[in-house]
């Protein structure tokens, strides 16, 4: 089919029911469930009892007030959790396509190797592919989420099951219990490359920031959006360790994309890794030999949302239009939708055809094999 906007980054608010409904028996009583807050809104409750925080700013989509919390279930777009409403809020703003990220089992990532976890993960996977995806797939891209704390045949085991349902992608936290730069993956990223199958990531999102850092500061005025800032240059230390240590040297075909960066911070980024290389290899380990800007557009990409920095810097650096793909956000605080034509028009103003159409939904096309 033909597609000409994609949006590369989406999320799924799940339903409200699915874990109590759908998960083994055996772990039904520790499912996630909505249940009503002090301040009146829904939220997720994750022991029975207490709602730490209910429902606002990833659920904001299609309402005139933004709240940090305080929705109820009723207050929020079906999009949020229904296939067919997710599916038409797009293509009623123009958009083809679009790949989706989950919220609740996220949590699963956490755990280590719980049991719990793995179900709560699977359960997930089933779910998204089977019922939320079913009414149009080629449309609807389901990232299915990877087991990377439970051991590597689990994990392989994983992969090649929902591979075996069709999916595009897979999604792996950005936090795992062992770094991506430590050689223990190299069986799994060895198996994506067979599979070509491309790696999704996001921003901040999963697993145990080894800082101790929590995305939802909102203890004292001005750190909630301070956190939506910062969060755009998160794929730096990631991106320069895989690179350096010699990740895709490996595995030169290994695709990875970090979901909400932008690319406006591209250039210099990619200036001071080749910087680096050249002045420090006469001593450092560094595990490649090519000059590690080349993994960008072609092992890396990273969704933009109206980055306009980024576009007007595309005809200087024409490597940013193999890098990034568009994404809306649906439906976070932030997010292009429903006006998402005319967002895209102001953000490309300066940006020619053949790169806007590569950023639009070519390179989601190429590294995600879509059809």
């Amino acid at each position: 089919m033909e597609y000409n906007v994609i949006s590369a980054d989406n999320h799924i608010l799940e339903p409200r029911d699915l874990f109590a409904e759908r998960l083994p028996k055996e772990y039904r009583d520790r499912a996630p469930r909505v249940l009503r807050g002090e301040d009146g809104g829904d939220g997720w409750s994750y022991d029975g009892k207490t709602v730490e925080r209910t429902l606002g700013i990833e659920a904001t989509a299609g309402r005139s007030v933004v709240k940090v919390s305080g929705y109820t279930w009723e207050e929020i777009l079906p999009g949020n959790y229904d296939g067919s409403a997710h599916l038409k809020d797009m293509m009623d703003a123009g958009v083809d396509a679009c790949m989706l990220f989950p919220s609740v089992p996220l949590q699963g990532w956490n755990m280590g190797d719980d049991p719990y976890a793995l179900a709560l993960l699977k359960t997930f996977n089933d779910w998204v592919i089977e019922d939320f995806c079913a009414p149009d797939p080629k449309r609807l891209i389901a990232l299915p989420m990877m087991p990377v704390n439970h051991g590597m045949d689990v994990l392989l085991a994983e992969m090649d099951r929902v591979l075996k349902k069709g999916v595009k992608g897979i999604h792996i936290p950005v936090y795992p219990d062992r770094p991506y730069w430590d050689p223990y993956w190299d069986p799994f990223f060895k198996a994506c490359t067979e599979a070509d199958v491309p790696l999704a990531m996001h921003r901040t999102s999963g697993g145990k920031d080894p800082a101790g850092r929590n995305i939802f500061e909102f203890n004292m005025p001005g750190l909630g959006p301070s956190g939506t800032v910062h969060r755009f240059f998160a794929g730096v230390e990631p991106f320069t360790k895989m690179i350096f240590t010699g990740v895709f040297a490996r595995h030169p075909k290994l695709k990875i994309m970090d979901a909400e960066l932008n690319f406006g911070w591209m250039p210099f980024w990619m200036n001071t890794l080749d910087e680096v290389f050249e002045r420090q290899k006469s001593w450092a380990r560094f595990g490649t030999e090519e000059q590690p800007s080349n993994a960008v557009g072609r092992n890396l990409f990273v969704t933009v949302l109206d980055d306009k920095v980024g576009f007007d810097l595309v005809s200087m650096y024409p490597k940013l239009a193999d890098t990034a793909m568009f994404c809306t956000d649906y439906p976070h605080s932030i997010c292009l939708w429903p006006n998402t034509l005319d967002d895209i028009a102001r953000a490309t103003v300066n940006c020619d055809p053949v790169s806007k159409q590569k950023i639009m939904a070519g390179n989601a096309v190429r590294v995600f094999n879509l059809d």
